[in-house]
Formats: structure tokens, sequence, C-alpha cells
């Protein structure tokens, strides 16, 4: 079955593709200083003001040399220098090294004038101020030259880079103490049912508690943004529209759960078809063919389908890669490799499939793949025991144990 005889539906990759065309980023700079900016996506590439090292410098606890002075340095034939003076960490020594002599260096220190070689302490003799060497080392040893790592004016870090804790003592060692980055982007979430139950609640026959909102939130907690809880509103029409119109002036984003199905009491669709107009909905994906995405007057929606599980998929398959492009991100593809199906997999033509999934490597160094169990979009429990995604293409029928399938471990927003 080819994408064209899935009934209207939207291929997930023409969908991504949409929504990426359709969307920019919509989040002002501001200075913030280095120790907020975690997280954050740069607002303009960050040049470095200076060399990286600033100066030539010991890579080791030894001696300061000039190599021709042991050139011919052996077992055999050691020679002996002299011990003139040292250089630690912040306090260099000053002044030229004469032939026949050496400097007594720390890790970190500038190399004195002349020297051109390190010597580790542990390959010398030391008597008071004479020390001897028996071994001729290469130009060079144990020495970090000035701009070995950065040159003055090259660009480390490029606009719209998410900053993690590696890069923060790489532009501390700039000296840079505030940087421009893109501000957090705002995000409102909705949850619509009558049958919904905040937790802590009774149940009624008919209810469910509200566990959707609460996995939105906790990944959206990871994307750095600035979240806005509209709570649970019932499947009344002009209650959802209030609610709407309001995420939409508060917010850059508004995410909605539930109410964008066929059914009589699903009026999420409908007051988004009014108030905004919808790029797509429904899509050839499994889970989550509910998935509706458009634009408000101020804000961009994604509609989640109800089910948990759905809508876990659709928020990390769609809405987060289109949160990125807002917020300045770079594009980012996901990560994805070859694995072998430990046993098989049903999967019906038509549709895309995302399968959780457990990945191990076995004895031989194979990277194998079992499924979690039961594939039901409203089993949650499925989600909680996987540690990826089996991604099965669409046009694909059913896996047999021991077929080649691809596979999407989960990034930091899942694991």
């Amino acid at each position: 079955m080819g994408c064209c005889d899935a009934k209207g539906l939207m291929p997930l990759e023409q969908a991504l593709i949409k929504m990426q065309e359709s969307l920019s980023n919509v989040c002002e700079a501001v200075r913030l200083p280095l120790s907020q900016a975690l997280g954050f996506a740069l607002a303009e590439d960050i040049k470095s003001p200076l060399n990286v090292p600033p100066f030539n410098n010991s890579a080791m606890d030894g001696y300061a040399v000039k190599r021709n002075d042991l050139i011919n340095s052996s077992p055999e034939n050691p020679v002996t220098l002299k011990l003139i003076g040292k250089s630690f960490a912040g306090s260099p020594y000053s002044g030229e090294l004469p032939a026949g002599c050496c400097i007594r260096i720390m890790t970190g220190a500038v190399m004195p004038g002349c020297a051109d070689t390190v010597i580790m302490q542990e390959r010398t003799a030391v008597a008071g101020e004479l020390i001897t060497f028996t071994q001729a080392p290469k130009l060079g040893d144990n020495v970090r030259l000035a701009a070995e790592d950065l040159k003055q004016g090259q660009v480390v870090l490029s606009k719209g880079h998410k900053l993690t804790p590696r890069d923060i003592p790489l532009i501390a060692s700039l000296g840079l103490a505030e940087i421009q980055v893109f501000r957090k982007l705002k995000v409102a979430v909705i949850s619509s049912g009558d049958e919904l139950k905040s937790l802590g609640e009774t149940l009624c026959e008919g209810d469910i508690y509200d566990s959707n909102r609460y996995s939105i939130i906790a990944l959206l907690s990871r994307l750095n943004v600035e979240v806005i809880d509209f709570g649970i509103i019932k499947d009344d029409l002009s209650l959802i529209r209030e609610a709407v119109q309001s995420a939409d002036q508060q917010a850059d984003v508004v995410i909605t759960s539930g109410g964008v199905s066929v059914g009589e009491a699903d009026f999420i669709k409908d007051v988004l078809t009014e108030l905004g107009s919808i790029g797509f909905w429904k899509l050839a994906i499994k889970p989550g063919k509910p998935f509706a995405f458009g634009k408000l007057p101020n804000s961009v929606f994604f509609g989640l389908p109800g089910n948990p599980v759905s809508a876990m998929v659709t928020l990390y398959q769609l809405a987060v890669p289109a949160m990125a492009a807002m917020s300045g991100l770079k594009a980012k593809a996901p990560i994805r490799f070859n694995a072998l199906a430990a046993h098989s997999l049903k999967k019906a033509a038509g549709r895309t499939d995302f399968q959780r999934a457990v990945y191990s490597v076995d004895d031989s160094g194979q990277l194998v793949v079992s499924s979690t169990g039961s594939q039901g979009s409203g089993v949650f429990s499925s989600m909680s025991r996987s540690n990826c995604f089996i991604v099965l293409e669409q046009d694909r029928g059913n896996v047999e144990g021991g077929e080649t399938v691809t596979i999407e471990p989960y990034n930091a927003l899942m694991d």
C-alpha cells in the first residue's frame, strides 16, 4: 500500500517538512549571564576574543630546556644542566634561558624565553642545582603552543547551538561573562475531556486520571521552555474557546491533548478551525493519526491525540522539532541505527509505525531489539519499559525475527 492509498493521511516526512517550512524563530535575543545560559540557544556566533592557550605552556611538571642542549643525551652519555629558576602557573620565570641551563616548570606555567621542550621530572636525576638527563627529547615534547586550541577570532560555537554543560566552561575560558541567547519559548498546555480527573480526586465510573498533561509538561521541562499550565478543560465549546483564546494571548505555542478526533464531543479541532487555520490533520503514523497542526492569531498550535502513547509519540516526533525551530535552534535529525528484530513484529502497511521496544547488544556484539509487548495507544506501560522506538516504514508489512529494522534510541528528553 502506497501513501496515496492511506485514505488522505499525510506521510510523516511530508508533515515534518510542511511544519519546518511554515515556522520561524519567534524568540527575541536577550543577554544573560553565562551562569544562567545553560540550555538556551545562542543568538549569535561565539568568537574567541583571544588565543587559547594565550601563551606557550608546559603540559607536565618537569624541566624546561633547549632541546639542542640535550640532543646527544643518552644513558651512556648523560647531560647535566644547571637549574637557574622556576616557572609556576601564575608566576612565570622572567628572562631568557641561557645555553646549558634549565628551569623548573609546573603544568600550565609559561614557557621561559628560548625554552622549547619540557622533560618530565621522573626522567631526571637531581643533585641540588644540577639536573641530569639521560634521554634525547623530541623538539616540543610536553609543550602546549599558544592558539593550539583556539585562535583569536575563530568561531567557537555557532548561532542556534543549544548550550550544554560542555559548552559553559569553554565560553568561560574565553572570559565572556554575558552572551546573547534567544529567550525561552512560552508553551501553553491544555487537557480536554469530561472523563479526566486531576490527581488526588476520586474516580467515578468512566473517569480516568489526566496523565497526558503530566507527560507533556515533564518532557517540556527538559526543553528549557516556559510552561503555562491551563489544567483540564471540560468538553464544552465555550470553555474550550475561552481557554484557547487565553492561551493564544499568553504563549508562542499552544498544545492541546484530546479533542482532535471525530467524536461528537471533540471540540478542540472545531475551535482551532474557528480561531485560526489548520495546516494538516490526520497523519499516516501509528500511534498518533489524529494530530493537528496549525496557527492561531498569535501562536502555533499542536493538537495531540487523547490516547497517552499517541500524545507522547506525536509530541516527541512532531511538536518537539517544530518548537526547536521556533526557539532558534539548529535542526537536528534523530539518531537511528539498524538492529536485528529478536522476534516477529505485527505491522500493517499504510502508516509509519513507532513501536516501543528495548534494544541491547548480544554476546556477539550485534545490536538486537525486542518489543515491549502490547502496542496499543493506551498502553503507556509500553513506553515506561522501553528505551527506543522501532521505526517501521510506511509501506512495510509484518517483520520476521532476524530481519533488519531501524531503531531510534530515546534522546535526553525521554531517557
